[in-house]
């Protein structure tokens, strides 16, 4: 297992501690010096707030452990490809390396409808790697919105 596969799987982890508690499976996961220092999943629904992304909720323990705003020596692992607000919120941070499994084709804003991680303008941009564990973060969601069909049925 590569060193990119065994913090994605922890993202996955909690991913899936989002789908018990019924919230879209999206976990995060943000290392430093290869340390863990914030997690985060998916709780907008659970905390009724549009901010409750898993990927804000990691910057926000990550900030806490190293004591400041910026998270330059950190990189991120997320399980699906950042909206606007949370690729936004990355490149504020100064997040240096963004690890992504699988790509938001509605919504993602690190290369598939905008790429805001690689914006020249922006006065900071992120190495970006997709598809670590592409298959096993798409399914993810695949299971939780059929599943979800199915109980609206």
């Amino acid at each position: 297992m590569t060193r990119e596969e065994k913090y994605m799987k922890e993202a996955i982890r909690q991913a899936r501690k989002a789908r018990a508690v019924n919230e879209v499976p999206i976990g995060c996961v943000i290392v430093y010096q290869d340390r863990i220092i914030g997690r985060g999943y998916n709780r907008r629904i659970t905390d009724k707030t549009a901010l409750a992304h898993a990927e804000l909720t990691a910057i926000r323990k990550a900030n806490k452990v190293i004591g400041d705003w910026r998270l330059d020596d950190c990189e991120m692992y997320v399980t699906l490809e950042p909206c606007q607000m949370c690729a936004g919120a990355i490149v504020q941070s100064r997040i240096a390396d963004v690890y992504i499994g699988a790509m938001n084709p509605k919504a993602g804003c690190a290369g598939s409808i905008l790429d805001l991680l690689h914006e020249s303008r922006f006065n900071h941009q992120c190495r970006v790697e997709t598809g670590i564990l592409e298959s096993e973060c798409a399914e993810l969601l695949t299971e939780f919105f059929r599943d979800l069909r199915l109980q609206r049925k």
